[in-house]
């Protein structure tokens, strides 16, 4: 049973996290046509209106109270639980944090819905693009947690959770150079 528990928990994952790396997306495009001129304004945020909402409340919403379902299943049905406290458990602890962290970047990606579900539109597309590896700076941290567990080195790991962070800052601050350059 346990192991069927898993691969539904990460079944889900990684459901989730597809939702939040593409709802972004249809936020920057969203945002983006928000500055076209009518009728392709109107046209296009209807269609992105219509992907956001099947996307965020189809598929996103739905994989992150799953993952919030079977997550502590597999906890308990593997004993995990019973080692948070100690040095054995540590990763998982530390694991738990960071999808702490993970479910509150989700519900500022819900705020985000909202907004632009109200015609709303507090950022630029640059500050989305940005916002939008947020769920991959979690992702690192989350994955390898999971599958190397307490032989990971803390100071490597976390050197390297601080290269990978900005290596990606440094690949958007690129691609809006070269955006800006060709228009």
């Amino acid at each position: 049973m346990y192991f069927y528990l898993k691969a539904l928990h990460i079944i889900f994952v990684v459901t989730w996290f597809a939702g939040m790396f593409y709802i972004v997306r249809l936020f920057i495009y969203n945002a983006e046509a928000n500055d076209k001129a009518e009728p392709e304004k109107s046209i296009l945020q209807k269609q992105f209106a219509i992907m956001i909402k099947r996307l965020w409340l189809g598929i996103t919403w739905p994989s992150a109270i799953l993952t919030l379902v079977f997550g502590p299943l597999v906890m308990f049905n593997g004993g995990w639980n019973k080692t948070l406290d100690s040095e054995a458990g540590r990763w998982l602890a530390v694991k738990l944090v960071f999808v702490v962290l993970l479910y509150v970047y989700h519900f500022s990606l819900h705020a985000l819905y909202k907004q632009q579900a109200a015609g709303i539109f507090r950022f630029s597309s640059q500050k989305l693009r940005v916002w939008n590896e947020v769920a991959t700076i979690f992702l690192v941290p989350i994955v390898m947690l999971a599958t190397v567990k307490s032989s990971l080195s803390w100071l490597w790991g976390l050197i390297g959770l601080v290269g990978f962070i900005i290596v990606l800052m440094s690949a958007i601050k690129i691609y809006k150079t070269l955006r800006t350059r060709k228009s």
